[in-house]
């Protein structure tokens, strides 16, 4: 990446600097290199001297010209400028940015690709929704941030393990048992009461005849203790597969099903709590097991076991991490939780430390709130029978793709409008649209090209002069910055703006180029240039999970 190259050039000529005492021996601030929002500052800029201003007391437009004096030349470098009040910009050559062409068709699938990770193992752990109903919007927010993070961790180096941790014990588990067996009696001509902390919607009593139609009234045979949790037990399996079906059609997949009854099964609940005893983070009092949470900085205690003896969701919570970092040694672990999460977090990371974890090997994104709309028109999400809007109706009404992008083009933390009726729409106005109309208008060039006969593997990128075709390069160059500010910051909405920034460029210089000419030379150097943007825009559309179509 040539902005790493900028920010070890940078690094090294301020330590020539105070070798030559032109600094004072201080501790160098970290280097950061941007691209300046003005082009006409340059292709990069850093304001490195201005960090290293507040740390010497060196006016900056020094500390910025002694910094430019002692730049090594480098081939990829045109000219670096100073400017006030302690800016260095960079502009590259031309020449260099167009043999970066035949770089990028050289890298193929790979580019964009880096090495940040170096191989750690990184596991992932989202969507998670209780298996006692269909999937709704809220969670398709969460599932496609999991699965795009995935692949952006993927690419930039990280082994990454994906898991759905299916709560599948426990008073949710328990009432949806109860109500599955009070629909399967109603359904049967029984006259049983639904209980009052049940699950009242529709789907149950669909899911009441599917079993009947299976398995017939034999559970009515059976004891009440023992038809529960079996009739309960067969409607689980097939509401998690029903689970498994919705992310399947949102092109979302698991390496892993993690059961939180294993836990319990396996010792791990047991040895957790035995960690936490004997570190002294245990206590009894009220009739109940705490945490001792504020030992460690948290304002107040927390229970683990309540007095009835069950476990608490916490205490489950606890044993998890206990098996994700100690039992299988995960470096680092990411959640995607939602928004009811969000005081879940701190006493999260008080316990993992009290395991003998540090704290910020665990990360937790939240996803925000969705909300529905048909253009101005505000969509209810649930109906009067207690059903909600799945998110397989949504993804029948506007498809896959479209449910990613809009899902994706927020960050995480910020409640999101999703328009229906502008994901529909085949216009620019529909950013989906837009970006895929891109890949799609590449396509249709290069089947051109192949059906007159055109071969540009030869093709000489030197000939790439023009602005529009040195602007299309330098975004196509952005790639693996992108890559990498996801994959640092696990914000992968950046991808949504630099796809529709770099369907823009292109869109801009097919106006502005033509292609395919009488010029036969220049004609094998675009196509060279638009088979690199092809390569580049199909792998950013392959991050985000979506397709990259070669017709539209």
């Amino acid at each position: 990446m040539i902005r790493r190259r900028l920010t070890e050039l940078l690094t090294q000529a301020a330590s020539e600097a105070q070798k030559l005492g032109k600094l004072p021996a201080v501790i160098l601030p970290e280097v950061a290199v941007e691209r300046p929002q003005n082009p006409e500052h340059g292709d990069y800029a850093s304001s490195f001297p201005l960090k290293l201003a507040r740390a010497t007391g060196v006016s900056p437009l020094t500390i910025a010209e002694d910094i430019v004096g002692l730049i090594v030349p480098s081939p990829e470098i045109d000219s670096i400028a100073v400017a006030p009040p302690g800016f260095i910009n960079f502009t590259l050559k031309s020449d260099w940015l167009t043999r970066q062409v035949d770089s990028i068709l050289a890298a193929g699938d790979s580019y964009g690709s880096i090495d940040l990770g170096q191989g750690s193992r990184v596991q992932l752990e989202f969507v998670s929704v209780n298996p006692t109903g269909r999937l709704h919007v809220g969670h398709g927010r969460g599932a496609i941030l999991g699965s795009t993070l995935a692949n952006v961790l993927a690419a930039a180096g990280y082994k990454v393990e994906k898991e759905y941790y299916v709560n599948d014990t426990g008073s949710q588990i328990d009432a949806f048992y109860r109500s599955l067996y009070a629909r399967y009696q109603q359904c049967l001509g029984i006259d049983a009461e639904m209980p009052s902390d049940g699950y009242f919607g529709n789907y149950m009593i669909d899911l009441a005849k599917e079993l009947i139609a299976e398995e017939g009234d034999r559970f009515l045979t059976l004891p009440r203790e023992e038809a529960v949790p079996q009739l309960g037990q067969l409607g689980l399996e097939k509401a998690i597969k029903l689970i498994r079906s919705d992310l399947e059609l949102l092109g979302v997949s698991f390496d892993v099903w993690f059961s939180e009854r294993s836990l319990y099964d396996n010792g791990q609940y047991q040895k957790a709590m035995s960690l936490l005893r004997d570190g002294g983070y245990i206590a009894e009092k009220e009739g109940a097991t705490w945490f001792v949470s504020t030992t460690l900085g948290e304002d107040k205690d927390n229970v683990v076991v309540r007095s009835d003896g069950s476990p608490t969701y916490f205490a489950s919570d606890i044993a998890y991490h206990y098996n994700k970092f100690l039992e299988r040694k995960f470096d680092k672990v990411i959640n995607i939780w939602g928004a009811d999460h969000q005081g879940h977090i701190s006493r999260m990371k008080a316990v993992v430390g009290a395991l003998g974890v540090a704290p910020e090997r665990l990360q937790v994104i939240i996803s925000q709130m969705v909300t529905l709309r048909r253009g101005e028109e505000l969509v209810r999400i649930s109906k009067r029978s207690g059903d909600i809007i799945t998110l397989h109706e949504v993804i029948d009404e506007v498809g896959t793709d479209a449910c990613r992008f809009f899902f994706l083009s927020r960050s995480a933390d910020s409640q999101m409008d999703f328009d229906l009726e502008l994901a529909k729409k085949e216009s620019p106005d529909n950013p989906v649209y837009y970006v895929q109309y891109a890949h799609a208008r590449i396509a249709s060039v290069l089947r051109l090209a192949q059906q007159r006969g055109i071969n540009w593997g030869d093709g000489d990128v030197s000939l790439l002069t023009t602005e529009p075709e040195l602007t299309l390069i330098r975004k196509m160059l952005l790639l693996p910055e992108i890559v990498e500010i996801v994959a640092r910051t696990l914000e992968p909405h950046h991808l949504t703006y630099y796809a529709q920034d770099l369907a823009t460029v292109f869109h801009s210089f097919y106006k502005q180029c033509r292609i395919i000419s009488q010029d036969e030379v220049l004609t094998k150097a675009r196509l060279r240039l638009v088979e690199a943007a092809k390569l580049v825009l199909a792998k950013t559309l392959y991050l985000m999970g979506m397709t990259a179509p070669e017709k539209m």
